[in-house]
């Protein structure tokens, strides 16, 4: 199992960015998928998942209405929008294959003036 995370950096408050992760060494279209978050000093903490078929998900609520989790079976990927960034948004970004407890490396996101 192997997760490449992708698209994270530096952006204002009120700004937006969108995470990607590959995925390769399972058949991606069969698993939920999950995106976590660490901040400087705190845990890991779940951001949002994504059932199967991308029909159902469920966010953390500090990111309710201002970040949307998608998937695309087809390319192997999942995706999180962020809108309306916040510094208390600055983390790094980890993709997650839950029935596997993969990993990716993480992507930073900083969210500063």
């Amino acid at each position: 199992v192997q997760l490449v995370e992708s698209g994270g950096g530096l952006v204002q408050p009120g700004g937006s960015l969108r995470l990607s992760c590959a995925a390769s060494g399972f058949t991606f279209s069969s698993y939920r998928m999950s995106w976590y978050r660490q901040a400087p000093g705190k845990e890991r903490e779940l951001v949002a998942y994504i059932s199967t078929s991308g029909g159902t998900s469920n966010y953390a609520d500090s990111v309710k209405d201002r970040f949307t989790i998608s998937r695309d079976n087809a390319k192997n990927t999942v995706t999180l929008q962020m809108n309306s960034l916040k510094p208390e948004d600055t983390a790094v970004y980890y993709c997650h294959a839950p029935t596997f407890n993969s990993w990716g490396q993480g992507t930073q996101v900083t969210v500063s003036s």
